[in-house]
Formats: structure tokens, C-alpha cells, sequence
């Protein structure tokens, strides 16, 4: 991956808050929904209800995709990521910290969470395989497919 590419990358995820990120459903069915994340570098951070369904599907099948991008009145001007990687819950306490520490500066009012909305929380960390880098700005549907 070109550094150019890879500063997109990363300003992209800077820019916004939300995902649409997919698991699997015990039927094989894909389950999308939206959640707020966060990341440090490559690795993407959100949390979910750890008795939610997509915490139940990511214990069974880690593998996800994603989407990344906002809605856009000028379709010459859309820029955003999917991709596809693999989820994992963060136990270790070090990589909780940082994760707290990052998700609170960009989201500061999740610091008025209790301590047991917080305990019910799973912390995932995405590692993506592939992403699709979307840049209409060089032309209608341009996009660069690169692996990490």
C-alpha cells in the first residue's frame, strides 16, 4: 500500500464516528448494523452488549465487513471505506486502557456511562484483511483495493 493511500485511509477514519459493520448470524445470514468506533492506526475499536447478538455471532465467526462513509448530496464528492477483517474481543487490561483513553477523547460523553454499563460493554477490535478505499473524487465508482 502506497503511504498516499495509506494517509487516506486513516484521514477517513478520523473524519467520521459511525460504522456499519456485518457478522454472521447463525443461519449464515449476514447481520448489519451501526456502531460508533474508534481506532489507533489500522485497528478499529467499538463496543457492543456483551450478551448482544453481534457479540454472540462474533463468538462463533470473527469474520466481518465494514462500512465506513456519510451521506453525501453530490455523489462526485464521496469518499468512505468498506472492508473486510476479522473481529476479536479485548480482554487484555492494557489495550482497554488505551482503548478507554481513545474512544473517551473522541467521544467524550461516553464518560458519563456508569461502571455497570460499562462492565455489560464488549470492547472488539477489528484487524481488516482488505479495504476498499472509495474516492469519487477521481471519477464516478473509483476505488483502490488494497491488502494490509
Amino acid at each position: 500500500m502506497s503511504p498516499e493511500l495509506h494517509r487516506k485511509i486513516l484521514d477517513i477514519l478520523a473524519r467520521h464516528n459511525n460504522m456499519t459493520i456485518a457478522t454472521l448470524r447463525p443461519d449464515g445470514f449476514p447481520q448489519a448494523t451501526t456502531v460508533g468506533y474508534t481506532n489507533d492506526g489500522m485497528k478499529i475499536y467499538f463496543g457492543c452488549g456483551v450478551r448482544s447478538q453481534k457479540a454472540q455471532n462474533l463468538a462463533r465467526d470473527p469474520r466481518v465487513s465494514a462500512a465506513i462513509d456519510a451521506d453525501h448530496a453530490n455523489w462526485a464528492e464521496i469518499e468512505g471505506l468498506s472492508l473486510a477483517g476479522t473481529a476479536a474481543r479485548v480482554t487484555d487490561p492494557g489495550e482497554l486502557a488505551k482503548v478507554d483513553e481513545i474512544f473517551l477523547a473522541k467521544f467524550p460523553q461516553a464518560a458519563a456511562f456508569s461502571t455497570d454499563d460499562r462492565a455489560a460493554t464488549a470492547i472488539y477490535r477489528v484487524t481488516p484483511i482488505v479495504i476498499s478505499v472509495l474516492d469519487y473524487t477521481k471519477g464516478f465508482g473509483h476505488n483502490d483495493l488494497v491488502t494490509v
